[in-house]
């Protein structure tokens, strides 16, 4: 009979063991959402830091989570949900939505891929915004959405205030904007800015994380 390595059956071990703990598990819960720094972390859970600490190495050593440096605030991190972390592990949280609103600071790139993403895979309907919009979609936008067989280029920026409305799901894809909307009630995706490269590759790097991100979460959205 053909079974895993051992070294994939630690790390399976490795998972669940973490995972049987009630504050990691709400945790990952968490982290199936969306990404959140530490002390956003703290607020929803009620826990002293050096508590959240521990639990947080726990699960990145036990490869469920990973954290990254704010591009816009380099003192602050986020953590996010390890690549394929929960293969075999679904969640079973679901959430009610009117609308999903993808929301980043210029509306150029990140959030109309992820509206136009959204509208391939889920009956509810989407759309983007930005807090403060652009003259126009980035080029590298548009032409990495034509590769993929979506298109970009009739949407104009738009801005938030003008699109919002009290029904939707906000997601927040940008770390300025999440961290300039401080009040808004969401989710956010810590998605790296494709125009602070501005190449190819970090397009189809943006577009491909959005759009695991939109399949993962897609499922367990339901009309509301």
């Amino acid at each position: 009979m053909k079974t895993e390595s051992r070294d994939a059956f630690q790390a399976r071990v490795a998972k669940h063991a973490a995972l049987a703990d009630p504050a990691r598990l709400r945790i990952v819960d968490l982290l199936t959402l969306g990404d959140f720094s530490p002390t956003e972390l703290q607020a929803e859970l009620g826990m002293p830091s050096n508590l959240l600490s521990h639990h947080l190495r726990t699960l990145e050593a036990a490869g469920l989570a990973t954290r990254h440096r704010s591009e816009a605030d380099r003192r602050r991190s986020y953590i996010r949900l390890a690549a394929g972390a929960l293969e075999g592990l679904p969640p079973g949280a679901e959430h009610g939505a009117k609308r999903v609103l993808f929301v980043c600071t210029r509306n150029s790139a990140r959030s109309q891929l992820a509206a136009a993403l959204w509208t391939q895979v889920s009956e509810i309907s989407s759309a983007s915004a930005g807090t403060h919009p652009a003259d126009r979609i980035a080029p590298g936008a548009i032409k990495v959405a034509r590769r993929h067989g979506l298109d970009l280029a009739n949407l104009p920026p738009q801005r938030l205030d003008q699109v919002a409305d009290d029904g939707d799901f906000v997601i927040t894809v940008c770390d300025n904007a999440h961290e300039e909307l401080t009040s808004l009630s969401g989710i956010h995706w810590s998605v790296p800015d494709p125009l602070r490269i501005n190449t190819e590759e970090a397009f189809e790097n943006a577009f491909s994380d959005i759009s695991h991100r939109v399949h993962d979460l897609a499922p367990r959205v339901h009309a509301a």
